[in-house]
């Protein structure tokens, strides 16, 4: 199964898509794993990750990849249930970072997916939308929304269900309650 979870800054996605790792987590195989992409790099980011995995309690294995997430599911049990968390930030770090062009970017997306597929493991996958603001005059800032966007349109006509969090609620746009 593979969820994509979006919605604004702060719009309470990660709760939601918390939520949903645990109830799909197959009973008896797996564990829940949180997959994250994000470095502690200041302050205010290391405070983040440390309410994150506080409000997530116990019981979670966290496996931090910053680009290689379909090799860090290798190191996923099948059947379990993992929480990426997030795309926004990968698909950065894939650009300015790695220097990685879209079409490559788009090709590791559906490596993560099919390696998810390959090894029975659950995966949902957390993402801000960036694209409800005036568009941006920067030329790179645009390329990087447009790849962002691209990303979302091939997560989400591949995945089983489609969230968008609005004010901590979740609205079904694709799955459970279509």
């Amino acid at each position: 199964m593979i969820a994509f979870v979006s919605g604004g800054a702060r719009s309470g996605k990660s709760g939601v898509a918390e939520a949903l790792a645990c109830a799909w987590r197959a009973p008896g195989h797996g564990g829940l794993v949180y997959l994250a992409t994000a470095r502690a790099g200041d302050e205010e980011m290391a405070s983040r990750i440390a309410r994150h995995r506080r409000e997530r309690g116990e019981g979670w294995l966290t496996l931090e990849a910053p680009l290689e997430l379909a090799s860090a599911l290798d190191e996923v049990p099948p059947g379990s249930s993992v929480l990426l968390d997030c795309l926004t930030l990968w698909a950065s770090q894939l650009m300015f970072e790695a220097g990685l062009e879209e079409e490559a970017g788009r090709g590791r997306l559906q490596q993560l997916i099919d390696t998810a597929r390959r090894r029975d493991i659950t995966l949902v996958i957390v993402s801000n939308d960036l694209n409800e603001d005036l568009p941006p005059r920067d030329a790179l800032v645009w390329r990087y929304l447009a790849f962002l966007q691209r990303l979302h349109r091939d997560l989400a006509g591949q995945a089983n269900r489609v969230i968008e969090v609005v004010a901590g609620q979740a609205i079904d746009w694709k799955g459970e309650s279509q």
